[in-house]
């Protein structure tokens, strides 16, 4: 008993004292057996002399779950620029020369949505309704691996060995686990669209394709998987457990030359993505070796990490895929869509949808400008819901205008305290307030003139002036208040209740909104705001929205006090946070000015000039729904697997936002989509 407590003391000193000492000791531990094992005892030591008395403090950190995760960013061009090839026709007319053409399938010619292989094997678990089935079914392949070595010399095993293993030593049914393992493929492989047009190519030449692969599946599997994802039939196919033979160790090269050349010699040629057995061992058995790089391997270093194992799987899977398949070169905006904005927008409306289904709301009103993009992406990922969906123009402008005679305060505070001491004159005052009739007046009576500019020292006095002129000035805004009820009673008719989308932060467009339609103009509809994200621990007023919050009035998908309080305490407006989402969701039109009646009393929009290129943002908006329409096809409109939390949602912009790719920033994307 004492021995045990003594290894315990010794246990949590050595390996408790420091989370990344501890992450790196059971990382190594993991990859060794039997009596290797003491190799991790010997590394253990080596961290604490390093961490205790060395004083390298980094060992001490973890590395897979940093608080905040840092990565620096490709900036000279788009990233789609490191893996652009030649294109499929050019690199199908190089093989054409010779008369047999081989390919690796898995990372060449088909693709999983998945930054790891093994974590298909999540969803497989999840399907048999078995915990830690990933790791398990990793073990259990290890060690069939090491059994059939032990008896034959080679580790080349079938599916069916492995899970007759696993069935011993977990209970899962045998047959059972492979169908759900072999489902899983099918679901989830997809063909490489680099590749597709090669193929097409080369059978157009009538040229013989064969099939070299590693692989647990046998080949009538690998034959059915490549149908099912469109690669057609091939004219044979070598897999390693069915040949008892590998392209690791090579021979398996060296079978497939003894069973194609039957009456000459024959030129090879072989596609695949390791640089080992695919081009080296190739190579060494007489075959030209085309090396076509992972897609996962060029990607991953930029992607984020810091996120929940599945969905981030899916997230880094999928953009590297189609970020680094080679065939086309996006332009930065494109990339800025796909990769940052594609899955927020996904799991926003993900949350949109998830809240309107649960309250049984009639109408999604999407808020102009940032909700163009919002709506496309809703109607595709829920067409049935199409016609619940509203774009709708409103603007925090219009809505101080329209809502001044409640929320006065926040009327002088947009229009006058937070413009003082920018250069402003009077005359551009009001005129942005739509009172530039009683600019001779208030210039006469408080001694001013038109140029005059707005200071700290004069914003009292003109606060006053207007307020001595209040009715006046409420005189203004009738006009607007009329022709916006007749704009929002078609948007409003026969609803109860709806829900407002827009990207937030305080949530006022929504709240004065709310204020119109039930207490002006007597609507009666319950009207709910859902933001991305509200204001955090950094603005002047962190609490502005907590009341709607509380009540649920205003409801956040990203952060807020009671969620992902670290990113909460993270997202800081002062460092340009805000204009990072906020370019995300722009729209190819300017924000509204206002609603206005005609002279034959029907209403109209005004809008100011768009400040950004439009083609710009339309390419950012191309990116964002690609990625829309990717999840939709690999992953799949039920949230059941495929879901998006807010904070994995925000976590591949925390590494753009770091100041280590500030440049990132500044240098690809503010100077071209400016807002």
């Amino acid at each position: 008993m004492n021995g045990r407590r003594a290894a315990d003391r010794m246990y949590q000193v050595l390996v408790n004292q420091a989370p990344g000492i501890r992450e790196r000791y059971q990382k190594k531990r993991e990859k060794l057996r039997g009596i290797r094992k003491a190799e991790a005892w010997i590394y253990l030591l080596f961290l604490n002399i390093g961490y205790h008395i060395l004083r390298m403090r980094h060992l001490g950190q973890m590395g897979k779950y940093p608080y905040y995760e840092y990565k620096p960013l490709y900036i000279k061009d788009s990233e789609s620029s490191l893996s652009k090839r030649e294109s499929p026709q050019e690199f199908a007319e190089r093989l054409l020369q010779y008369d047999v053409i081989s390919f690796d399938v898995f990372d060449t010619l088909l693709f999983r949505p998945f930054s790891e292989p093994a974590d298909l094997f999540f969803l497989v678990g999840e399907r048999l309704g078995y915990m830690d089935f990933k790791r398990l079914r990793m073990e259990m392949e290890w060690k069939a691996r090491e059994k059939k070595h032990r008896n034959t010399g080679h580790h080349e095993v079938t599916l069916e060995e492995i899970y007759s293993l696993l069935a011993v030593e977990t209970g899962i049914d045998k047959e059972t686990g492979m169908r759900a393992e072999e489902e899983m493929e099918e679901r989830y492989c997809f063909a490489n669209p680099y590749m597709l047009p090669v193929l097409e190519k080369l059978r157009q030449h009538g040229k013989r394709l064969i099939i070299i692969s590693d692989m647990y599946l046998g080949g009538q599997k690998i034959r059915e998987l490549l149908k099912n994802c469109g690669c057609g039939e091939f004219d044979a196919y070598y897999v390693s457990c069915d040949a008892d033979m590998s392209k690791g160790r090579g021979n398996l090269y060296g079978y497939v030359r003894q069973r194609e050349e039957t009456s000459r010699k024959f030129s090879f040629a072989h596609v695949g993505d390791n640089e080992i057995s695919d081009r080296k061992n190739a190579q060494r058995c007489g075959f030209d070796a085309f090396y076509y790089p992972n897609v996962n391997q060029a990607g991953n270093q930029y992607r984020s990490e810091d996120m929940s194992v599945i969905t981030g799987s899916f997230y880094r899977g999928m953009v590297n895929a189609h970020i680094h398949n080679g065939l086309t070169r996006y332009s930065r905006e494109y990339e800025y869509g796909y990769i940052y904005g594609g899955l927020f927008v996904t799991g926003y409306c993900q949350f949109i949808h998830r809240y309107v289904n649960r309250h049984q709301t009639d109408r999604i009103l999407f808020f102009a400008r940032d909700g163009d993009v919002l709506m496309k992406a809703y109607r595709l990922l829920y067409p049935s819901e199409a016609e619940k969906c509203r774009y709708v123009y409103w603007s925090r402008l219009a809505a101080a205008k329209m809502a001044a005679g409640y929320f006065k305060y926040d009327y002088f505070r947009r229009f006058l305290i937070h413009k003082v001491n920018q250069g402003r004159t009077l005359k551009d005052i009001l005129d942005s307030m739509e009172l530039e009739d009683m600019l001779p007046k208030l210039c006469g009576e408080c001694g001013y003139t038109p140029d005059t500019k707005l200071t700290d020292g004069n914003a009292d006095r003109i606060k006053e002036y207007l307020e001595k002129h209040w009715n006046l000035v409420m005189d203004h805004y009738r006009e607007q208040l009329e022709a916006g009820k007749s704009y929002f009673s078609e948007i409003l008719s026969g609803c109860e209740s709806v829900v407002s989308v827009d990207i937030g932060w305080a949530g006022s467009g929504a709240v004065a909104l709310d204020y119109i339609v039930n207490q002006i103009w007597k609507m009666d509809c319950e009207m709910t705001g859902i933001i991305a994200g509200t204001n955090t621990c950094h603005n002047a007023e962190p609490d502005f929205s907590e009341n709607f919050l509380q009540s649920g009035k205003l409801v956040s998908y990203l952060y807020s006090q009671r969620e992902n309080r670290d990113i909460w305490k993270f997202h800081d407006a002062g460092k340009d946070h805000n204009l990072y989402w906020e370019m995300l969701l722009d729209a190819p039109h300017g924000s509204l000015k206002g609603f206005y009646l005609n002279d034959d009393g029907t209403w109209r929009c005004e809008f100011k000039e768009p400040a950004a290129d439009t083609k710009k943002v339309e390419e950012v908006q191309r990116g964002i729904l690609d990625y829309v329409k990717g999840h939709i096809r690999h992953v799949g409109r039920d949230e059941k697997m495929g879901r998006i939390w807010g904070r994995d949602a925000y976590a591949p912009m925390v590494m753009l936002m770091r100041k280590e790719n500030a440049v990132f920033f500044e240098e690809r994307i503010i100077d071209e989509v400016s807002i």
